[in-house]
């Protein structure tokens, strides 16, 4: 009797190898909460990683986005550009403002912004510009930056998924007025929940960090900049713990070589479906010259969304788990509240409805990324 193979999740979270050790030292030390040791280690590294950046850990991605819509000031009546192509992180910030989401569609082969369209969706209202760089790839921010140069508009990068691209080799993070980063569980570094909001304008500096102070002038009493610290401006509690800190260090020590293995893995998926995609049955990411990715995720683009949903479902049969993703926000629910429907996004709802996530993780291996290879590719076939 053979075996039943070992089921494939799509995410694993991962050990990197000093975690416990790391935890334990911070647990003993004399401070757990924000801004401890481990949080400045985290700190420094990622501003070295991002020239010219100054970057506070958050306890989200989420929260990181939050504060970039106050600093922005984003009040009722304001219109930001965004992707509905994204998680709704992205504009849930822009919502609790009260700003209202100008969707624009994506590029076919990115899943990115398309910069084509972003002017013409400029009002008197708008006030930002958000961009996703989906799948670890950037955005063409030379012409973004300089369609919003001209209008007088900042960029926000959202780069969840980026972490270690780049972009005409400057650094995912490092482009617009702020960006945004993800250390949830199934990014390419973890610790459980976590995030970063980099600022690369001067002007958002200083009170970036009073927000995420609460709104208080915190940091700089422990700096001996003030005698005593008090209520300034907007703000909540949204920095990280130590504790996560600590985790994280140990996960960003070995950043470099977690993108190297998995874009050795995507590389390997890669290779594995071209013929498939020669043949049209599948379409493979596409990773423009001037990009270099992280490996954070690898999709295929089926031909139609019933293949997809086929697709899926053979997978689940043979115990791996793929994936869809974004549902488009601007046809959910609140969506529809700001007066979007369905057809207002083609090239969006067209990739939603036919892309599939194979697995990928840090700890995945090759046995594992064989099989998903040997099953995908009879699943294209028809077999």
């Amino acid at each position: 009797m053979t075996d039943k193979p070992a089921h494939i999740p799509f995410n694993k979270p991962y050990l990197a190898g000093n975690e416990i050790d790391y935890l334990r030292q911070a647990a003993l030390g004399p401070k757990i909460s924000g801004d401890g040791a481990f949080t400045r280690r985290c700190r420094d590294d990622l501003e070295r990683r991002l020239p010219g950046s100054r970057v506070l850990l958050t306890t989200s991605c989420t929260h990181a986005l939050d504060m970039s819509a106050i600093l922005l000031d984003l009040a009722p009546g304001d219109e930001v550009i965004v992707p509905s192509f994204t998680f709704v992180s992205t504009v849930n910030a822009l919502v609790l403002r009260g700003a209202k989401p100008c969707f624009v569609d994506i590029r076919p082969d990115t899943c990115n912004l398309d910069e084509t369209l972003i002017e013409a969706a400029i009002t008197p209202r708008t006030k930002a510009i958000y961009v996703v760089h989906y799948a670890g790839v950037c955005c063409a921010m030379d012409p973004i930056l300089a369609i919003a140069g001209k209008h007088g508009l900042p960029v926000v990068e959202d780069a969840a998924h980026a972490i270690g691209s780049a972009y005409r080799q400057r650094p995912a993070g490092a482009l617009g007025a702020m960006a945004s980063f993800s250390f949830h569980e199934t990014k390419n570094i973890m610790c459980g929940e976590g995030g970063a909001l980099a600022i690369n304008d001067i002007r958002y500096m200083d009170r970036a960090e009073i927000i995420r102070e609460k709104g208080t002038n915190r940091s700089q009493f422990f700096r001996g900049q003030v005698d005593k610290y008090t209520w300034v401006d907007l703000g909540s509690s949204y920095l990280m713990s130590d504790l996560l800190a600590a985790f994280l260090w140990a996960q960003l020590e070995h950043l470099d070589d977690i993108n190297r293995h998995r874009m050795a893995v995507c590389a390997r998926y890669r290779e594995a479906f071209s013929d498939h995609a020669k043949k049209g049955l599948c379409t493979l990411p596409t990773v423009p010259e001037d990009c270099r990715d992280n490996g954070h995720m690898f999709y295929l683009l089926l031909p139609t969304g019933e293949g997809r949903d086929r697709m899926l479902k053979g997978l689940k049969d043979a115990d791996i788990m793929g994936t869809f993703h974004y549902v488009p926000l601007h046809s959910a629910p609140m969506g529809q509240r700001f007066g979007y429907r369905e057809g207002d996004l083609p090239v969006t709802e067209d990739i939603s409805a036919r892309l599939l996530r194979l697995p990928l993780y840090n700890s995945i291996t090759p046995a594992e990324v064989d099989r998903v290879i040997e099953v995908t590719g009879r699943l294209l076939a028809g077999g």
